[in-house]
């Protein structure tokens, strides 16, 4: 029987979720390829496919309309789509430019007309195509994806973690950083990483997107109540990783 077709694409992004996934500690990633057949892989491997693929991870955010084409055809090819790391799941760090104006002119400068730089807001890829699966982060967490993948090898539904990083706080009883004087973004953020910021005294800063329907009113009056916050601060917070979401709200 032959293994399932596995392949790894990239838009923009700095393509380090494909460099986590075969970062430090890398034996599940090689116990993974027992199981399937890795066709296309940038970061590990010169081989390209043009075949149908029963597994697509995307990473990388759709930012330029000539990307279209090409995500649309990896959907096409593609029995099951995955977008991994925070870029491919919601635009990511990419998306700051979302609330910028000119933002072509001020990085590129005098470059900025060129044909290859045409980009535009960023979003996540299924702002073109479906998606089946997310796995958050900045970067991704490859112990996370490698538990899709084998999940989706044996049948079951992938669990994709749907509630507060709070929840995650209590269960290693870390003391909540507004207790300390500090903010946190925990109460709205996507738990799933085992909340290892506020446990090393780091607040968090949402690095796997919001959970789904957010109280982002409620989350902008505690920072402006208990972290002193100013209001346009409070509702600024977290761009970093959530532009589109703050765009939107």
């Amino acid at each position: 029987m032959s293994k399932p077709k596995v392949a790894f694409f990239d838009f923009a992004c700095c393509e380090g979720c494909q460099i986590e996934m075969t970062n430090y500690g890398a034996e599940p990633f090689l116990e993974l390829l027992k199981h399937v057949e890795i066709v296309e892989f940038r970061e590990a491997m010169t081989e390209t496919t043009t075949e149908p693929i029963d597994i697509a991870l995307i990473e990388g955010s759709f930012t330029r309309e000539a990307d279209r084409a090409r995500l649309m055809e990896i959907r096409k090819r593609a029995k099951i789509v995955i977008a991994y790391g925070q870029c491919a799941t919601t635009g990511g760090i990419n998306a700051l430019k979302n609330h910028q104006t000119d933002y072509k002119q001020f990085v590129y400068g005098t470059d900025s007309d060129l044909p290859h730089l045409d980009s535009k807001k960023a979003y996540g890829v299924d702002h073109v195509i479906k998606v089946d699966y997310y796995a958050y982060g900045c970067p991704v967490n490859k112990y996370e994806v490698l538990q899709i993948l084998l999940h989706l090898l044996h049948g079951k539904e992938p669990v994709i973690p749907n509630y507060p990083v709070c929840v995650e706080c209590k269960r290693r009883e870390t003391v909540c950083r507004f207790d300390e004087g500090d903010y946190c973004m925990g109460m709205v953020a996507r738990a799933g990483c085992g909340a290892p910021c506020p446990a090393a005294g780091i607040p968090c800063e949402a690095c796997r997107g919001f959970v789904d329907d957010p109280n982002l009113a409620a989350f902008e009056k505690v920072l402006v109540e208990r972290a002193g916050f100013t209001p346009q601060r409070a509702a600024e917070k977290g761009r970093m990783f959530t532009a589109n979401a703050l765009e939107a709200s």
